[in-house]
């Protein structure tokens, strides 16, 4: 189960990042250790000592601040999920968790490719509506097109546990042991979601 990580930094804290010095080996040895042995205190060690590092990374490679707080949220439970597969002797765990980051930030960058075609698909169908009328395409086809357009605009994990849902047909105790996260978590980042997902289909579009 993944312990709740502690609050994200903001932009104006990553901005303050400095390196450790010689000094601080030891204690990087001991967040390791009890990283290890599956000890939650050690990461959150792990987080106030490098969680701005990455949310600064994550920043400047995807520069929009929500996507970076997921981006760092999705670098600590995957070193929390994969904390088996870290070995000192191939590198620090500052530069482990950067090399997460790096994926993480693929991830996200490939993710919003995804969106913006998605987003063009819809566009594109939209204005063929417009210019064929009489053109008779399926009703359950749009919606599904329409859905996937509003997922994306939600955080990645909320679009995540909800596509497990609907989808993926789980419940949330299998969304639950399927990713790791807590129970209460998974809850609440679909009730979240559904509540996002219910005020963007409420809102009207702006006029054209």
């Amino acid at each position: 189960m993944s312990p709740a990580l502690p609050a994200l930094p903001r932009p104006a804290e990553s901005a303050h990042v400095t390196s450790c010095p010689d000094a601080c080996d030891g204690a990087e040895a001991a967040i390791a250790d009890g990283l290890a042995r599956g000890e939650e205190a050690a990461l959150a060690a792990a987080y106030e000592r490098w969680g701005s590092l990455v949310y600064s990374l994550a920043l400047r490679a995807l520069r929009d601040p929500q996507d970076a707080e997921d981006a760092t949220q999705q670098v600590f439970f995957a070193a929390w999920r994969g904390r088996a597969g870290y070995d000192p002797a191939r590198g620090s765990l500052g530069g482990w968790l950067v090399g997460i980051t790096r994926h993480a930030i693929a991830d996200g960058l490939a993710a919003r490719v995804r969106r913006a075609r998605l987003t063009g698909l819809v566009t594109a169908h939209q204005e063929d509506v417009l210019r064929h009328p009489q053109h008779n395409e399926s009703e359950e086809a749009l919606t599904r097109v329409l859905l996937l357009e509003m997922l994306s605009r939600l955080p990645a994990v909320q679009r995540r546990l909800l596509g497990l849902a609907v989808w993926g047909d789980l419940t949330h105790s299998q969304i639950s042991r399927e990713t790791g996260l807590p129970l209460g978590t998974v809850k609440s980042h679909i009730r979240r979601g559904l509540q996002a997902l219910r005020k963007i289909i409420e809102t009207p579009p702006l006029p054209g």
